[in-house]
């Protein structure tokens, strides 16, 4: 089995950045999408972000030319870098493993508040 574990949300200015970090109880190796969602009260959770093991990302539309996703399987770690954020960012962030055809394996999620 998998967990996942969010850590580094939290308060931030619009304009400001956060690095988010998924860390993964066992290897991240053997998952070939590893990525990121995010739900914000009364909202539908919807794609940030994934990556293949292979390096291949696919980033929401909303996101793409201010967050860089990274991965790093010798530390089991995925991370988010979150650039130039805007209030509508303000969700609950959660880390995501699959392979193909597999269940889907998520973090509890970590906060992340765009306010002035």
């Amino acid at each position: 089995q998998v967990q996942l574990v969010e850590s580094g949300g939290g308060l931030v200015q619009p304009g400001g950045s956060l690095r988010l970090s998924c860390a993964a109880s066992g290897s991240i190796f053997g998952m070939y999408f590893m990525g990121w969602y995010r739900q914000a009260p009364g909202k539908q959770r919807e794609l940030v972000v994934t990556i293949t093991s292979g390096g291949t990302t696919n980033y929401g539309a909303s996101v793409k030319d201010r967050f860089t996703i990274s991965r790093d399987n010798a530390k089991n770690t995925v991370y988010l870098q979150m650039n130039s954020l805007k209030p509508e960012d303000t969700a609950v962030y959660y880390c995501n493993a699959h392979n193909f055809g597999s269940q889907h394996y998520w973090g509890q999620g970590t906060q992340v508040t765009v306010s002035s």
